[in-house]
């Protein structure tokens, strides 16, 4: 008959303590697994995205979760996240227990929000993303004036980079590709936000003239 084993003797000198010490940490619950209990993984990476002009004030932004609830609330936060980063040469800042990167065009600086936790990476795709689909669109004129001209497309372009929070995608040629998302039968393969948006105010124009 096998020997049943000892429970572990605490080494001389270690005395009650030692033996406290070396108690096991208690069984991990059903279905959870050993070791260390680590946070989740969540799909929901992305707190806000929002362009600012280069005297801080709001152009486009979205945010994903209650952290700012009202728009008051939001407008001091890109004010104090503008004011953190405006004079940086950095990509990154952190700010309130959030991870911050961005990235200045000209007149215009582009954030991209995640928690403290959050890969810098993933959100710095996200940023990249965003950057070169709106520079498509824009014609490579990301300033300004030209986002302003095509800001329905630049939240075309947002709503098919991030859903809810949930990175959907992080390829900006994928993203042109749905956002140009009229091809008719006469040959044209693409047509630019801008040239779709007119199209459709002058098909209303013409409905209401008749």
């Amino acid at each position: 008959m096998q020997r049943p084993e000892a429970w572990p003797r605490p080494h001389p000198g270690d005395g009650a303590a030692g033996t406290q010490a070396r108690i096991p940490a208690p069984p991990a619950q059903a279905g959870e697994p050993s070791g260390l209990r680590l946070q989740e993984p969540s799909l929901y990476t992305i707190k806000a995205v929002f362009i600012l002009d280069n005297d801080g004030r709001r152009l486009l932004a979205k945010y994903y979760d209650d952290t700012f609830p009202s728009s008051k609330e939001q407008v001091i936060f890109e004010k104090n996240v503008f004011n953190k980063t405006s004079r940086t040469d950095s990509e990154i800042a952190f700010l309130g227990g959030m991870t911050i990167v961005y990235k200045s065009s000209m007149d215009l600086f582009l954030y991209v929000v995640g928690s403290s936790q959050e890969n810098e990476l993933i959100l710095m795709s996200v940023l990249i993303c965003l950057f070169e689909s709106l520079s498509h669109i824009l014609r490579r004129n990301v300033e300004k004036r030209w986002l302003l001209e095509n800001l329905d497309g630049a939240f075309l372009v947002l709503d098919e980079i991030v859903d809810g929070g949930v990175i959907l995608e992080s390829d900006p040629q994928q993203v042109v590709q749905k956002v140009n998302f009229r091809v008719d039968d006469s040959g044209l393969v693409e047509q630019s936000v801008a040239q779709v948006l007119q199209s459709a105010k002058e098909q209303i124009k013409w409905s209401l003239l008749k």
